[in-house]
């Protein structure tokens, strides 16, 4: 997987998830360090794509409804 894939393969994963997901999960499922995995979550909510929140020390995220519509 190149650099460029990685946000596209993060929204995938989020696209089939049915409740938020943290990054630790994301890193594990796309075999990611948690480091990159959080900036490119972190990227994506900049863009508008993924809404986040914190819950005690995990970071939860989960696609943007309209976002998940176009790419379906």
């Amino acid at each position: 997987m190149t650099k460029k894939d990685i946000p596209n393969k993060i929204v995938e994963l989020l696209r089939k998830q049915d409740w938020p997901t943290t990054t630790e999960e994301v890193a594990k499922q796309l075999n990611l360090s948690w480091n990159t995995a959080q900036v490119h979550l972190l990227k994506l909510v900049t863009e508008g794509k993924v809404k986040f929140r914190k819950v005690g020390r995990q970071n939860q995220f989960w696609l943007v409804k309209k976002y998940e519509k176009e790419m379906k």
